[in-house]
């Protein structure tokens, strides 16, 4: 078949299929990519394999696991393009090996995940829907619903990557003090919102409220354990918009229970596929927790789509698509991101 693109040009695919398409976003994806299979949920197993057996291409997104087990079924797949930043669901290695390129999407909305972690801090500590639930019952009263004001209030920002800056910009904007803890320093953003790089350490005893934007990995497991909880000011709010497994959900309990975490406001769990595991923590009554929506807005989920489809697009032109995955060459000279010694 032939499919004309932005810009004017067309090109053939074999086999094209689209996973995890959202109702609302088929008609996107359709008005590109006309003969594409679309399948909206989620699949895995013997499933995964058949609905991708003759697929070329195929674009997914984070739920859709790409084991090594997976990839070694798929012998037509030549591209997988994942509409995300992440790409801890594939095995690149295992796609190497098969000559098969993986893309990514490095930043489809950077800022609206950093909108959403004050979203969640502005709707909790103003007490927003508490007092709506009040005006709705018939009481127009303000007594006890008395909020927290951001302003001077100092704010630890682990991971000063698209989404970090753009969290550390929004603090300054609100007046906050901004402490972070990076490998490597972004000196416009040390100028421009007087943010300071700390190590760990003082990032915990010394931020009022903590916000997590690094990515999953075996350095990074359960970085915010017991030991990291005991390190923080009493009363401090952390704010996970990153990945469930950055916190030991057991540890993060006990904190407040004790009183050391005020609020736990979440986007993330660490057993998202399992209420069950995570039932004390969402029950509790300081935890605010979304399904995972810090991403889940109209320009960042469009943007998602048109990045994927320019490098369907780039491919398919036998170019090098310029969000192919690749380790990144950068010279950083800070101390890692690690837990804290035992």
């Amino acid at each position: 078949m032939t499919i004309s693109c932005k810009g004017g040009y067309t090109f053939s695919m074999t086999s094209a299929l689209f996973l995890e398409v959202d109702p609302e976003d088929a008609p996107l994806v359709s008005s590109r990519f006309p003969d594409a299979s679309l399948h909206e949920g989620i699949l895995s197993g013997d499933a995964l394999v058949a609905a991708c057996k003759d697929a070329t291409v195929i674009s997914c997104f984070i739920h859709t696991q790409f084991s090594k087990d997976i990839i070694n079924k798929l012998p037509k797949l030549q591209l997988l393009s994942t509409r995300s930043v992440g790409f801890d669901h594939i095995d690149t290695h295992a796609c190497a090996e098969q000559g098969i390129t993986v893309c990514n999407v490095p930043d489809y909305g950077s800022h609206v995940i950093a909108e959403h972690v004050f979203a969640l801090l502005l709707s909790t500590l103003r007490h927003i829907p508490e007092a709506d639930k009040k005006v709705e019952g018939g009481t127009f009263d303000y007594h006890g619903l008395r909020g927290m004001a951001l302003r001077g209030k100092t704010i630890g920002i682990v991971g000063t990557g698209k989404i970090g800056r753009n969290v550390a910009k929004i603090a300054h904007g609100f007046g906050m003090n901004i402490l972070a803890v990076d490998r490597c320093r972004i000196l416009e953003l040390e100028e421009s919102c007087a943010m300071r790089y700390v190590a760990l350490p003082e990032l915990l005893s010394g931020s009022d409220i903590i916000t997590l934007h690094i990515p999953e990995s075996k350095e990074t497991h359960h970085l915010i354990d017991a030991k990291a909880f005991a390190s923080m000011k009493a009363g401090a709010i952390l704010v996970n918009t990153a990945r469930g497994s950055l916190i030991d959900s057991g540890a993060m309990l006990k904190a407040l229970e004790s009183g050391t975490l005020a609020y736990a406001l979440l986007d993330v769990l660490e057993h998202e596929r399992n209420f069950t595991e995570n039932k004390a923590l969402i029950g509790h009554p300081r935890v605010v927790t979304t399904p995972h929506i810090a991403f889940y807005a109209d320009d960042s989920m469009r943007n998602m789509y048109l990045d994927a489809f320019e490098s369907i697009a780039q491919w398919e032109r036998g170019e090098i698509p310029a969000h192919v995955i690749s380790k990144p060459t950068v010279v950083c000279d800070l101390p890692t991101v690690a837990k804290l010694p035992a």
